[in-house]
């Protein structure tokens, strides 16, 4: 989902600055949401610190190939949000996408804003959606298939929803530029199949460790009902 260089430049790289202080707000609103509800500062520290780790290796180690308008990634923020929580996945894909482009990727800070934003409205979104579709009387250990394919569906949907719009509002709809577009979004179909077995198999494990996977470490909804 890393926007390639060029494909927003000029002045209108300006709205990405903006677009990012909006995802930073929805970043500190789940923030603080998990500060409140979600087990307080301490246990959000410490499941940032683990998500920035995780999200620095998807980015950085697991393979990933540019296609089209951007670069394919096994992001995995349905798995990050249901095992450590909205807030903590937040700071998580912020920090981590920033460390990668601060130590290994510096042609990437131009698109940070970019890039954030694509990042973390999606997972706003799925955190929104994760209320309405999985009951409050289920832990998320117990999770369905349909219900982790509609989480994933919607963020990796919400990822190639703004790079096709980065694109259009930097190239246009010239043939080229859609063409390119498409070519991205078919490609991550497969992240979007892939997602929810990884979600469920992720779950499954801490069902069965339910001796480790219990505490400040893991979201609180992991284990208990809301």
């Amino acid at each position: 989902m890393h926007i390639e260089p060029g494909v927003v430049d000029g002045a209108k790289i300006l709205l990405s600055y903006a677009t990012a202080v909006g995802a930073f707000g929805l970043a500190g609103k789940m923030a603080l949401d998990s500060v409140r509800h979600n087990g307080g500062v301490a246990a959000l520290t410490v499941r940032s610190l683990i998500t920035t780790a995780l999200v620095f290796c998807f980015f950085e180690v697991f393979p990933h190939h540019a296609v089209g308008v951007s670069e394919v990634h096994l992001i995995l923020g349905s798995t990050l949000l249901l095992m450590f929580g909205a807030g903590a996945s937040a700071i998580g894909l912020a920090l981590g996408l920033l460390i990668q482009g601060v130590f290994f990727a510096p042609f990437d800070l131009p698109q940070y804003g970019m890039n954030v934003t694509t990042l973390l409205v999606p997972l706003w979104g799925i955190n929104a959606l994760a209320r309405r579709i999985i009951s409050r009387n289920t832990a998320y250990v117990d999770t369905s298939y349909k219900q982790a394919l509609a989480l994933s569906t919607a963020y990796q949907g919400g990822i190639v929803a703004w790079v096709a719009f980065w694109a259009l509002y930097g190239h246009g709809f010239s043939t080229e530029n859609l063409a390119n577009i498409g070519s991205f979004g078919i490609a991550y179909m497969s992240v979007i199949l892939l997602e929810p077995l990884v979600d469920l198999g992720v779950l499954a494990a801490a069902k069965a460790l339910a001796r480790y996977s219990r505490g400040p470490i893991f979201n609180v909804r992991l284990h208990q009902p809301a």
